[in-house]
């Protein structure tokens, strides 16, 4: 009997993140030795390049890749599906309040969340990749009030990578020797990178070296110019580059879902992972999608606990907390934020073996439920 293949679906396909991150998930680089069923969603604008695409994607030969849809309608893509991928969002544009944006994202991610609420698994798997990822993720899993909290992210992985790597470029090894630094709080400027308080350096002899320990005598730059850095490399990416991060964001996407849902992290090392504040972690106010250190096992996250923050640590936290507290409020001017949740302190999924089958903002998503006209779909490979 052959594996039922695992099921994707992605917004905002067609975007740069979207094409960077296409091929990633349909080598098996996620999710080792399964069948894998691409749903790739867009606007209408875009399906003619979303075909193009697909095209590409046959033109790879992917062994493990079983089919390939392309469709305008989130029912569609999302019909029975095991991850979903939010890429597709409204940028920013000159001028723009972040307010209004806030607010033109929360149209989107309500009708994503509906849709997926409607269609997709109850087991289901969502990471929020468009900006402003905590807040569309807690837009979207308000509406979604069939599949449970815990089944959310936020991506604050990429900015994990970027502090992980600046990290191993001052102490000048390799960045898979540095562990354990954290992300605190929103996907944005107020963010806090915080190495000193749980991260360390696996020398070569195993020994973990806390990164406090090695950068005793360069805590100006660890608590300054290392937090503007990681804090607007976004920002700086598009200043050098022309465009903005694609490669890095698609390839702290592809880590964030196999971390979280195929390999989990090692004993005694942590991810960041921007999930629902359900029991009120670190004293952040409860009801919010906020980066906290976390492990993954089976599947499922753990926020780590009993970490000593310091007070300076506490003042950043307390400031991320409130720009998402704000956030909300605008988003909650549009969606009443009421509504009945299945939060849960553990989904029902197990993790995703390499052995075993499972039972940003870059596009304009202003999609709905209800696209005029027949959706695009292609023929099954």
């Amino acid at each position: 009997m052959k594996p039922t293949p695992v099921k994707i679906a992605i917004s905002g396909a067609a975007g740069n993140i979207g094409y960077a991150l296409l091929p990633l998930l349909a080598s098996g680089y996620v999710f080792p030795n399964q069948p894998i069923e691409l749903r790739l969603l867009e606007i209408p604008q875009s399906i003619k390049s979303l075909a193009g695409i697909r095209m590409e994607l046959l033109d790879c030969a992917f062994p493990n890749l079983t089919d390939v849809i392309c469709t305008t309608d989130p029912l569609i893509a999302f019909d029975g599906a095991n991850v979903i991928i939010l890429v597709g969002g409204f940028p920013r544009k000159k001028g723009m309040a972040r307010k209004d944006l806030i607010q033109a994202n929360t149209t989107i991610f309500t009708s994503m969340g509906r849709a997926m609420d409607e269609a997709a698994s109850p087991d289901v798997k969502v990471l929020v990749v468009a900006n402003p990822a905590n807040t569309n993720c807690l837009v979207a899993l308000t509406e979604a009030s069939r599949i449970p909290s815990k089944n959310f992210c936020a991506l604050t992985y990429l900015d994990h990578q970027r502090a992980t790597a600046q990290i191993a470029l001052r102490l000048g090894v390799p960045a898979n020797r540095v562990k354990n630094v954290t992300i605190w709080g929103n996907h944005s400027e107020t963010q806090y990178p915080d190495p000193l308080t749980d991260g360390y350096c696996l020398a070569e002899n195993g020994e973990k070296i806390p990164l406090r320990t090695l950068l005793a005598n360069d805590l100006e730059w660890a608590t300054d110019e290392f937090v503007n850095i990681v804090q607007n490399r976004g920002k700086a990416v598009i200043e050098v580059r022309g465009s903005s991060s694609a490669m890095s964001a698609a390839m702290g996407t592809a880590d964030c879902l196999k971390t979280w849902l195929v390999t989990g992290t090692k004993e005694g090392e942590t991810v960041s992972l921007a999930v629902h504040n359900d029991k009120g972690y670190y004293g952040v106010e409860k009801g919010i999608v906020f980066s906290f250190p976390c492990e993954c096992r089976n599947g499922e996250w753990f926020v780590k606990e009993g970490l000593h923050l310091s007070e300076y640590v506490k003042q950043k936290l307390e400031a991320t907390e409130r720009e998402l507290l704000e956030e909300r409020e605008a988003a909650q001017e549009l969606v009443k934020m009421s509504r009945v949740r299945s939060v849960s302190i553990a989904s029902s999924t197990p993790s995703f073996t390499a052995s075993e089958s499972m039972t940003t903002s870059e596009s304009e998503m202003s999609i709905s439920t209800s696209v005029e006209g027949p959706p695009f779909l292609t023929s099954r490979i």
